[in-house]
């Protein structure tokens, strides 16, 4: 490729990729790939000074100061560093630093893999804490940041200003407790605890990002008005003092001398319960830095020195299928054990069906493995050479390996399900659904009381609930007997929710509470749906054949069977109550345009929905009729075209009155 053309293309990847880690914490390549990246674009732009641009990737701090935010200044800019990749390069750093005749003293520490932050005392008192930014220009986090217990809010002898720097992380075991959750769950797992510490930071509610446990290292002082400093480490002992949370550091004479720090500190980093992806090398002396200065992005007395990310090899010995609370089924590799990051790793995610076959992963295989993130261990690919005879390729199981319940796939995604009404793994979610508002709605019954009930093994399905008596729930913790009177209230009372409610209680796939109510008006009873097949049920408005497809099989399982006729012997009432609901919109199909002055749209719709009608956002031949508000817009226009009946508010009203 012309090198003109690649130097181009590659300040625009690399800023596409900036937005994406900064901005949107959701980086789509690692952080070894995008340093690659950026060292390639360094070269092409040493050979090509014509083209020399002040916003390239190479030249710039990386974010942005995002909407929702104050913006705030940095007095000191918040710098980023230059890195490098290799003991050599370390030493030549160390070498261009003595040929400057500067003092032979250097501070080594860990290089935390968090989120950059400035926090602002006036007096003593907290006042301000920001993002870098663009190193200028940060993002008033202060409300987030108080969060953060090991901040102090207050010095005691501080006079004027004092501008602190640190690092906001998440420690590695709340990391991974929030990933073992979320695995449990079927979510999503975090990339990395950088990125989960920069999206807990950007959220607009504390509340959230306290519930995300983070914490802060603090590694410079920006601005002291009170006091000068000869040393960084006079600096930081100065810091610790005043009690914050202060990164360890070395101090060393020599590159031999940090050369030995930073394989310590690689080493070491399973003691560390934070994020690392390096070793910073600074110069000691605060005059020697004043002296060299900076360049437009970073310190020329600073160095970070990047770990190379470790690949390694090892047999994979079986695969494990673990279901979580959703019933997703996850399939996890379990392999021969080996070092990575400064940890023994033996197992990693294999996500689903498709991952597997994408990679054509086998038992006895050889895999490449390496830690994402240098946290979460990441099966990288298989190693085909060393594949012994007679593998086979590997398919998850058909069946659940918690429950036996038939297994399918989501219609709209690579996840395989569990189908069981009664599987062990979904109890906490499948009885949280179950007593849900739009549900039974038995009120008092929410999560945390779901998850005790279900630890002191008081209740193993749903129907369990009609069971519970008021003395067993009053001896829970946080729990009385007043509460118990209540809550056993509460699902008593549920018996008589009505079809609708109960069908969607049961949790089946895409029947949501509006559908349960068309299918409770159209079966009459719960025994009148089970025994529609597919083809009938598709002729319900509203349930295509993938919904059909669900509802018949959610029938057709034992477990499902077991559960109705639990519930049905608790006296919960299986018929219909929507036989006498008012349907005067039935088999109409009605388009809202324009504002109307008495209602908002959602309301419009929803009282459409309930007279039996459809709200739709289109006109075509078969809708039935549109209502014309003000400044009706293109909807009027093409239902006037095709021949629609058009009324206005007032009409409307009268309609629905």
């Amino acid at each position: 490729m012309d090198e003109t053309k690649e130097l181009l293309r590659l300040r625009e990847e690399l800023k596409e990729h900036s937005r994406r880690y900064y901005d949107e914490d959701a980086p789509t390549i690692t952080d070894a790939e995008y340093d690659a990246l950026l060292r390639r674009l360094e070269i092409l732009e040493a050979a090509h000074p014509e083209l020399d641009d002040p916003t390239s990737p190479t030249r710039r701090v990386g974010g942005h100061v995002a909407s929702g935010f104050q913006p705030v200044s940095h007095p000191v800019p918040l710098e980023s560093l230059s890195d490098v990749f290799s003991e050599e390069e370390l030493t030549d750093f160390c070498a261009k630093m003595e040929q400057e005749n500067v003092t032979r003293e250097y501070t080594v520490e860990p290089k935390v893999d968090g989120l950059s932050m400035a926090l602002f005392y006036e007096d003593g008192v907290f006042v301000r804490g920001a993002t870098r930014g663009d190193g200028r220009t940060g993002e008033d986090v202060t409300e987030n940041l108080k969060t953060i217990r090991s901040i102090p809010r207050r010095l005691n002898g501080v006079k004027g200003r004092l501008i602190v720097r640190g690092e906001v992380f998440m420690p590695v075991s709340v990391f991974e407790a929030l990933n073992a959750e979320r695995e449990l769950s079927g979510e999503k797992l975090l990339a990395n605890p950088r990125n989960a510490a920069a999206g807990a930071m950007r959220q607009l509610d504390p509340k959230v990002t306290a519930a995300r446990k983070l914490d802060i290292l603090i590694f410079n002082v920006q601005l002291c008005e009170e006091r000068s400093f000869l040393t960084h480490a006079e600096s930081l002992s100065y810091l610790k003092d005043l009690g914050f949370p202060v990164i360890p550091w070395t101090i060393c004479t020599d590159a031999p001398g940090c050369l030995r720090e930073i394989r310590s500190i690689g080493e070491g980093r399973e003691n560390y319960d934070y994020g690392i992806d390096g070793a910073v090398v600074k110069l000691n002396k605060l005059s020697d830095r004043a002296y060299l200065g900076s360049t437009s992005k970073a310190p020329r007395w600073a160095i970070a020195y990047k770990y190379p990310p470790e690949v390694k090899e090892s047999v994979l010995r079986q695969i494990v299928v673990q279901v979580g609370r959703t019933g997703v089924l996850t399939p996890k590799a379990v392999f021969d054990p080996v070092r990575l990051a400064g940890t023994t790793v033996m197992n990693a995610t294999l996500h689903n069906q498709d991952f597997i076959a994408e990679k054509d992963i086998r038992i006895g295989d050889t895999l490449r493995i390496r830690k994402a993130g240098e946290i979460i261990p990441e099966v990288l690919g298989v190693v085909m050479e060393k594949r012994p005879d007679g593998t086979e390729p590997y398919r998850l199981p058909e069946t659940c390996p918690v429950c036996g319940a038939a297994v399918l796939r989501d219609e709209d995604g690579a996840a395989m399900r569990c189908t069981g009404a009664e599987c062990p793994a979904q109890l906490t979610r499948t009885i949280t659904h179950f007593a849900s508002k739009d549900a039974m709605d038995i009120d008092g019954l929410g999560p945390s009381l779901v998850q005790a009930l279900v630890d002191a093994g008081m209740v193993k399905s749903p129907a369990d609930l009609y069971d519970l008596t008021e003395e067993p729930v009053a001896a829970l913790e946080r729990m009385g007997q007043k509460s118990a009177e209540n809550l056993i209230r509460a699902i008593q009372g549920s018996k008589t929710a009505g079809m609708a409610r109960v069908l969607y209680a049961l949790g089946i796939r895409q029947v949501g509470a509006a559908a349960a109510r068309t299918l409770a008006l159209r079966f009459g009873s719960m025994e009148a749906l089970m025994a529609a097949d597919e083809e009938i049920l598709e002729a319900v408005e509203d349930v295509g054949p993938i919904t059909a497809a669900n509802i018949a099989g959610w029938f057709r399982g034992e477990q499902s069977k077991h559960l109705i006729s639990r519930l049905k012997e608790a006296g919960v009432s299986m018929a219909s109550t929507e036989e006498a609901a008012d349907t005067r919109l039935a088999g109409q199909t009605i388009v809202l345009t324009g504002t109307l002055s008495s209602m908002s749209r959602s309301e419009a719709e929803g009282r459409i929905q309930a007279l039996g009608g459809k709200a739709a956002s289109s006109v075509s031949k078969k809708t039935s009729l549109v209502v014309a508000g003000e400044n009706a817009g293109s909807k009027l226009a093409k239902a006037e075209s095709l021949g629609v009946k058009v009324i206005g508010e007032e009409e409307f009203l009268d309609m629905i009155k």
